[in-house]
């Protein structure tokens, strides 16, 4: 339903933005009339608006397709991680005590008065790696 309603908004919105755009000449020819330059101008915009919403609509039913199939991916844990959990990739160092933290373990290790953050470097370990050192 969310293809058709947007395909929909965008035809109904870009008919009205035409509108719009016939009525502007027609306001400036020799019987200037302001009221119909103002209902062009508002034609005109309000069909931008309802464009902008179908747009908005397609692409929310695109990206609401294309994570239905991720969902089934059981998701595989990072090595070389978070210091704190070792589950999800590192995104802060703390140069203090020397771990690399998580967003989600950044909230309980959060301390300003003592603690210096950097971005993290650290990059999870790939399976090639792991091999190159198995064999060192």
């Amino acid at each position: 339903m969310g293809q058709k309603l947007s395909s929909f908004a965008l035809i109904c919105g870009s008919s009205l933005m035409l509108l719009g755009l016939a009525l502007v000449p027609a306001a400036i020819g020799q019987n200037k009339d302001e009221a119909i330059l103002g209902g062009g101008i508002c034609a005109f915009a309000f069909g931008a608006l309802i464009a902008a919403g179908g747009l908005y609509l397609k692409a929310k039913a695109a990206t609401a397709a294309g994570s239905a199939g991720g969902l089934n991916a059981s998701p595989k844990p990072l090595r070389g991680g978070c210091d704190l959990c070792g589950t999800e990739s590192p995104v802060i160092h703390c140069r203090v005590h020397g771990v690399h933290i998580c967003g989600n373990c950044l909230a309980h290790h959060y301390d300003f008065r003592s603690c210096v953050y950097v971005p993290s470097t650290r990059r999870p370990a790939t399976a090639k790696a792991n091999a190159r050192a198995a064999r060192a």
